[in-house]
């Protein structure tokens, strides 16, 4: 089965971080694509800030057989 996870960075962890511990707990072959964006947030003083997003695609491991 295909999967997605997002990351998204918080006041208290970047995305990175988060993302490359995932990473490090996958096998490669379930690796399939990371796509990384930004996106702006709005404070109420209406000043922004910037937040960063990563997306992990891939496969889970399929332990039962036909």
């Amino acid at each position: 089965m295909i999967q997605v996870k997002e990351f998204v960075d918080s006041d208290s962890s970047l995305a990175a971080n988060k993302a490359n511990e995932f990473l490090a707990t996958i096998k490669e072959e379930q690796f399939i694509s990371i796509s990384y964006g930004t996106l702006l947030k709005s404070k109420p003083d209406k000043s922004e800030y910037q937040r960063g997003a990563i997306l992990v695609v891939y496969k889970t491991l399929d332990n039962t057989k036909d």
